[in-house]
């Protein structure tokens, strides 16, 4: 007589924030699956749902707020973990019906939190069969965590509060994760921490063997490594570097961008341009030397695309201030920028700065930038009319009445969900996502290119 296996228990999983937080997520989702659990994609077919939260803001708290509220209110079994998870009393205090609150990256403590909430009812085959890792990213690109915590004291930032300080993962740990991801599909890796270019010095950039070599936990080892993956299809998948802070060995970089080993894109968070707020900040105050290294990296690699954010309205930016920094941006040329006005953060140390911006002068600062910056790219797009480039395919859609097929890609200078897109007419209909291709480009606008394949 077979053996009846009992129906599994379902788990819905809210993930707030960042990719960081979205890797937190996905670990977490991996484990209780390996443990007998099944993912629900609604609340309604949840025994409990989990709320990776984020603190980063005060609207991000609010963000995170509301999304336990929603939670509970179609649920009612609610599990809260993530970076606002540090702070339980406030989150008891509005919703104390939660089961259980943890905080980041505590991953062992969820997996409890579920097991003791909707205990696992696994059948006695579901171990022997090979769980694979749970991702929630599209098949084809995948986020590759390399450390956790920040060892930096930014003024405006709680991160080494939530998160810890610099904790890094072994070398040769992040290249096994990398490797089993392209080898199950992945095609765009995106390398992020809380500071990609202190990679290791916590751990003294212990060396490791790795094939028959060694390799140091250090950036510009990784990269040259992670430079060495093939595809099973022999293709070189794309691998991106997401917060770097502008370290003289980030120039080690470049020349593997050259070779075609690295994406060539960096994200760099600078911040701000003027000496003063960036002072006041805690944060390196060089913008000088980076306009000249900016330069440099563009002559070793003519298409590299940077990407920064920058804070507008910082307690003490004056207009002169601001003004040194739309003029740093005109020279810099940044290719993709992204702006947030100041907010202060329970716990910053920029909370207690005088001289507070007002908010209407935030407001009007920050559209200032983006009418600057936009032309910025605007301009840098129009030039890559009529160029071919190499785009990967994320979406395909149904054949229009007149049969043609249009598709959603992304330039290497593109990363998912933060940049433009490369609009398609008429691609082949053997093309399906995750598809290397190459692109005529037609026409641009401020944030997009459009184009038929090659």
């Amino acid at each position: 007589m077979a053996t009846r296996i009992p129906e599994q228990r379902r788990i819905g999983m809210v993930s707030l924030g960042c990719p960081k937080a979205l890797v937190d997520s996905e670990r977490i989702l991996t484990k209780l699956r390996a443990d007998g659990y099944a993912m629900s994609p609604d609340y309604e077919g949840a025994d409990v749902v989990v709320v990776n939260t984020c603190g980063f803001l005060d609207s991000a708290k609010e963000e995170s707020l509301e999304a336990i509220g929603e939670a509970i209110a179609e649920n009612g079994r609610v599990i809260v973990t993530g970076c606002m998870g540090e702070e339980a009393e406030t989150i008891r205090a509005r919703f104390p019906q939660v089961l259980a609150v943890t905080g980041a990256h505590q991953y062992e403590q969820v997996v409890e939190a579920v097991h003791e909430a909707a205990p696992p009812t696994q059948g006695p085959f579901v171990d022997l069969v090979p769980q694979p890792d749970v991702k929630l990213t599209p098949r084809h690109y995948s986020y590759l965590k390399i450390s956790e915590g920040c060892n930096h004291s930014c003024a405006f930032c709680i991160i080494p509060h939530l998160r810890g300080k610099l904790a890094s993962r072994r070398i040769d740990a992040v290249l096994r994760e990398a490797e089993k991801l392209v080898a199950a599909g992945t095609k765009e890796l995106l390398v992020i921490s809380q500071d990609t270019s202190a990679y290791g010095v916590d751990i003294r950039h212990e060396p490791r063997q790795w094939h028959g070599h060694e390799v140091r936990a250090h950036m510009t080892d990784l990269a040259r490594e992670l430079g060495q993956l093939r595809t099973p299809e022999g293709e070189v998948p794309w691998t991106r570097l997401h917060y770097v802070y502008p370290y003289p060995h980030v120039d080690a970089v470049i020349p593997l961008m050259a070779e075609g080993l690295l994406t060539p894109y960096l994200d760099i968070p600078f911040q701000h341009a003027s000496p003063k707020v960036l002072k006041a900040m805690k944060r390196p105050a060089n913008e000088a030397k980076v306009l000249e290294r900016l330069r440099s990296w563009r002559e070793i690699v003519p298409d590299i695309t940077v990407r920064s954010s920058f804070v507008v309205g910082f307690p003490g930016e004056t207009e002169d201030d601001f003004r040194h920094l739309l003029d740093w941006l005109e020279e810099a040329r940044i290719d993709r920028v992204g702006a947030f006005r100041f907010e202060p953060v329970e716990g910053a140390a920029a909370n207690a700065l005088p001289d507070p911006v007002p908010e209407e002068l935030k407001e009007e600062r920050y559209a200032r930038l983006m009418e600057l910056t936009a032309g910025i790219s605007a301009d840098k797009l129009a030039a890559k009319v009529g160029r071919t480039l190499p785009v990967i395919i994320d979406e395909v859609g149904e054949p229009d009445e007149d049969g043609d097929i249009g598709a959603t890609a992304r330039s290497q200078a593109d990363a998912p969900e933060i940049d433009g897109n490369v609009f398609l007419r008429n691609v082949p209909a053997t093309l399906k996502p995750g598809d290397f291709a190459q692109a005529v480009i037609e026409e641009s606008d401020e944030h997009d290119l459009f184009g038929v394949i090659a």
